[in-house]
C-alpha cells in the first residue's frame, strides 16, 4: 500500500474512484485497453504500472477475461453438488469454450447449477431454458426458504421506509456518545468471522480528529456457501443502509461506501434503487431532518477478488491500488480510505444496528449466550431438505439448525464445512457438540465465520476437497506475503500429485507447510487455510492415510 497513491487518488474524492473507472472501462471487452489505462494514470498523476497492476489483478478486469460471455460458478457448494460440468456442457452449445469463464461464488448455493450471463445470475433448472434467457424472454427467478428460531432481528418483516426511518429520527435527536453507549451495551461483534466488537472500532474512529471520515460496508466477503449478505442486500437493504447512516452519525462521517461483489448484480441494482428512494424521502443528503448531519452513499461494484473481503485490501481496492493486505498498525479507524479515519464492517453487522437503536443495547445483549450476543444468520446449501437462510439466537444448538430448520439431509453427508473456505470441517459426529456462537466453535477447534454450511457428501473424496481449498487460496491470494502465495500453491501441487500419481506426501513436510502458512501469513487467507486442513487430517485420517507417509 502506497500512502502517496492513497492521497493522490483521494484528491478526486469518492465520487471519482479510480477503481470504478477501471471497472467501467472493462465492461465492453472484459478488460481495459492499454491506452485507456495510460490515460487514467495521467488523470490521477500516478504511474502506469500502478494502474496496470490493479486492472490485471481482478478476475473481471484482467486480460484473461477478454471476450467472456458467460460464467460458471465454481464455488465449494456447486463443486460438491456435482452440477457444474453439466452447466458448462450446456453453455458450450451456445458459446465457444474460450467465451466461458468462472465466477466464485454466485450465492446460489441453495440450488446450485449456477451461472452468470448478460449481467444476471441463474441457478437450478434455468440452464435448461437458456434459449429463453438468451432471447430475454425469461428473467432469473431465485426463491429460497427464510426462517428464524428465537428472535427475528434480521428476518422480521419490513414495514415501509417512512415507518422504518423513525429509528433515524430518534437517533438524530441523541448524541453520538449516547448511541455509542447503546452499541457498547449490546456487545455486538463483527459477523464476518473475526467477532471483533463493533463499538471499539467506532469509538476509536470517533476519537480520531479529521474533517473527512468514511463508513465502509464490506459486501465483498465472498465465502463460497454464504449467501446471507445477498439476502440482506436484496431483501432487507434498509437495515444495512440505516445501520450505515447511524454509524456515520456516531463517528462523524458524511460518506457511506458500499463495496458490493460484482458477482451479486441483483444486489447492486436493488440497493441503488433503494438509495434513490431515500433521497426522495429526504433521509439522505444535506442537513438530514434538520439535524445538521450530512450523509450520502457511494456504491462501488467489486470486480472479483476474494481477498477484498479483508478490510485493508478492500480499502486499497477502492483507491485503485492492487488489493494487497496492509500491515497494521495503523488501523483503518485511524488511517483508512484515502488515509482518512474509516470504519469497515460487514453487511450483517451493520444490519443489526437499527434494531439495537430501536430496542436498546441491553435487549440485544440479553439474546444469545455469553459474549456472543444477538442472533446469527446461517446459510444452508442444497444438500439440506429445506435449504435457505435461517436466523438463530446465538447459542442455538447446531443440531437444531441441521435437523429442525434444515430438516436434515437429502443424501448421506460425512462433513460440514462451516464458515467459508477458511472455516472448520466439522464431521457429522460433532454436530451435537456445537452451538451457534463464537466460543463453542473456537473451543472445539472450528470457526463460526459467516456461518455458511457447505455439505461434503460421503462419496466426495476428502483429498479432492483439500486440493480445492488450496487451489482456491492460491488463486485468491493477494501475493504480498510468501507464506500464503507460495504455501497455497505448493499445498495444491502436493495434494494433486498424491491424488493423481503413485506418490505419498511426507507428513512432516506437510505439517511444516501449513504451520508456516498459519503463523507467517499477513492475513486470515493464508493463515486460515490450515484450520480445515488440520480438521480433515484429524477426523478423516483413515480416508487420507493412503496419500501420506
Amino acid at each position: 500500500m502506497s500512502k502517496n497513491i492513497s492521497d493522490l487518488t483521494g484528491k478526486k474524492g469518492i465520487e471519482n474512484s479510480l477503481f470504478e473507472k477501471i471497472g467501467n472501462l472493462s465492461k465492453a471487452t472484459g478488460t481495459p485497453s492499454i491506452e485507456t489505462m495510460e490515460q487514467l494514470a495521467d488523470d490521477f498523476l500516478i504511474g502506469k504500472a500502478n494502474v496496470y497492476g490493479s486492472a490485471s489483478f481482478y478476475d473481471l478486469t484482467r486480460e484473461e477475461n477478454k471476450g467472456k460471455k458467460a460464467y460458471v460458478c465454481n464455488g465449494s457448494s456447486c463443486l460438491t453438488s456435482g452440477t457444474q460440468k453439466a452447466v458448462s456442457d450446456k453453455l458450450e452449445k451456445h458459446f465457444k469454450a474460450e467465451e466461458i469463464g468462472n465466477m466464485c461464488c454466485l450465492g446460489r448455493c441453495h440450488e446450485n447449477s449456477a451461472f452468470h450471463y448478460d449481467g444476471k445470475n441463474y441457478s437450478g433448472n434455468a440452464i435448461d431454458t437458456f434459449d429463453e434467457i438468451k432471447s430475454k424472454q425469461k428473467n432469473p427467478l431465485d426463491n429460497y426458504h427464510v426462517g428464524a428460531i428465537g428472535n427475528p432481528i434480521l428476518t422480521e418483516a419490513f414495514t415501509d421506509i417512512n415507518s422504518y426511518y423513525n429509528i433515524l429520527k430518534e437517533a438524530l435527536q441523541k448524541s453520538p456518545v449516547e448511541l455509542l453507549s447503546e452499541l457498547k451495551s449490546s456487545g455486538l461483534r463483527g459477523r464476518g468471522g473475526a467477532g471483533f466488537p463493533m463499538s471499539f472500532k467506532l469509538e476509536s474512529c470517533k476519537n480520531t480528529p479529521s474533517k473527512i471520515k468514511f463508513v465502509v460496508c464490506n459486501a465483498d466477503e465472498g465465502d463460497p456457501g454464504a449467501y446471507s449478505d445477498r439476502y440482506l442486500l436484496e431483501n432487507r437493504p434498509h437495515s444495512v443502509l440505516l445501520g450505515m447512516i447511524i454509524t456515520g452519525h456516531i463517528i462523524g462521517a458524511n460518506w457511506g461506501v458500499l463495496y458490493i461483489r460484482g458477482e451479486y448484480p441483483e444486489s447492486i441494482s436493488i440497493v441503488e434503487e433503494e438509495i434513490k428512494k431515500l433521497h426522495e424521502s429526504k433521509f439522505l443528503g444535506d442537513n438530514i431532518l434538520g439535524s445538521g448531519f450530512n450523509f450520502d452513499f457511494k456504491i462501488i461494484r467489486a470486480q472479483g477478488a476474494y481477498i477484498c473481503g479483508e478490510e485493508t485490501a478492500l480499502l486499497s481496492s477502492i483507491e485503485g491500488q492492487r488489493p494487497e493486505v496492509r500491515v497494521r498498525p495503523p488501523y483503518p479507524a485511524q488511517q483508512g480510505l484515502f488515509n482518512k479515519p474509516t470504519v469497515v464492517n460487514n453487511v450483517e453487522t451493520l444490519a443489526c444496528v437499527p434494531w439495537i437503536m430501536q430496542n436498546g443495547g441491553q435487549k440485544f445483549a440479553d439474546i444469545g449466550r455469553g459474549k456472543s450476543t444477538g442472533s446469527k444468520l446461517i446459510s444452508l446449501d442444497g444438500f439440506f431438505n429445506r435449504p435457505g437462510i435461517y436466523e438463530a439466537d446465538m447459542g442455538t444448538p447446531l443440531s437444531v439448525v441441521v435437523n429442525e430448520l434444515g430438516q436434515g439431509f437429502k443424501s448421506k453427508i460425512k462433513a460440514l464445512h462451516i464458515g467459508g473456505p477458511l472455516g472448520g470441517i466439522v464431521p457429522i459426529e460433532k454436530i451435537n457438540d456445537l452451538t451457534i456462537d463464537f466460543e463453542s466453535f473456537n473451543q472445539n477447534g472450528f470457526l463460526l465465520g459467516h456461518a455458511s454450511v457447505v455439505c461434503i457428501p460421503e462419496d466426495y473424496p476428502m483429498i479432492d476437497y483439500l486440493e480445492h481449498i488450496f487451489e482456491f487460496t492460491a488463486h485468491e491470494s493477494c501475493g504480498k506475503c510468501f507464506p500464503c502465495r507460495l504455501g497455497s500453491t505448493r499445498g495444491k501441487e502436493l495434494l494433486h500429485k498424491a491424488r493423481t500419481e503413485n506418490y505419498q506426501i511426507d507428513r512432516t513436510l506437510f505439517a511444516d507447510l501449513i504451520e508456516t502458512m498459519e503463523i507467517g501469513s499477513l492475513c486470515a487467507l493464508g493463515g486460515g487455510v490450515p484450520l480445515p486442513v488440520k480438521n480433515a487430517m484429524k477426523y478423516f485420517e483413515e480416508e487420507l492415510k493412503p496419500y501420506f507417509n
